[in-house]
Order: C-alpha cells, then structure tokens, then sequence
C-alpha cells in the first residue's frame, strides 16, 4: 500500500511542488505553520529518518537548506525552522517553515484548513525565489 505521500509524488493527488530531482521532492502542507510551510519528502518509501542512509538524509538537509534560505527571502523571515517529526505519515518527511518566534515550531498552531488560494500563491512566491537563488527545481 503506498503511502499518502508516495500518491502525492505519484501524481495521483494533487500537490503544490517547489522541487523535483531525481532523489526526493518537496510540496507544502496542507497544515501550514505558517505560509510556505514546505514537506522535503524522498521519492522511496522509508518511514523514519534514523531508517534513511546518511547519502539520502544528507541530500533532503541540503534541499531543506535551499528551500529554508528560499522561504527567508520570500516571506522576510529571520530564520527558518526545520522539524522531522514523523508521526503524521509514515514516509520521511522534513518540515521546513519561515519561523519567527519559538512558537511557530508548535504543531498545535497549525492552520488545519488554509485557504486554498493563499496555499497556491504561497508555493508560486517560493519557486520564485527558488528560481532567484539559482535553484531552477520547482514544478511549473
């Protein structure tokens, strides 16, 4: 059975992509934190993050690297938050947001039904500013 995540990579429901390669994309949620929220999610199936090869972990902390510098610079942020909790899905997942306090890392802050077009516009200022950073991985 594939997981909710691997049927989004899939294609098979749809998602709001600001990265494809070869070895993982990364989509926002539909729980922001806060706008731009962005799930950095490998292409094979691993439930936790201590189950990953190091090659494979390393490679979606630099793609949150970008996305987090990307998100700064797209929503003036002064920092970017990077939590892997695991619970929701089980398929990796790193979660990477514009923070600006502590209080944005609470899962309990969460917008459990965000408007769909702010969700839109939120994704197409990310890959924008992916795009501006010389990072050209965003779905068109």
């Amino acid at each position: 059975m594939s997981t909710l995540f691997s049927r989004i990579i899939q294609g098979e429901i749809p998602g709001r992509f600001v990265w494809r390669d070869e070895r993982c994309v990364a989509f926002l949620t539909i729980a922001p934190l806060r706008s731009g929220h962005t799930l950095v999610v490998p292409r094979i199936e691993v439930d936790g993050w201590t189950e990953v090869d190091d090659d494979l972990l390393t490679h979606l902390v630099a793609v949150a690297k970008h996305i987090g510098a990307a998100q700064k610079a797209a929503f003036d942020a002064p920092r970017a938050g990077l939590i892997i909790a695991g619970f929701e899905v089980p398929h990796l997942h790193v979660h990477v947001f514009p923070a600006w306090n502590i209080d944005d890392f609470d899962f309990g802050n969460a917008e459990p039904d965000p408007d769909p077009a702010e969700l839109d516009a939120a994704a197409d200022t990310l890959r924008q500013a992916l795009r501006e950073t010389g990072h050209p991985f965003g779905a068109e």
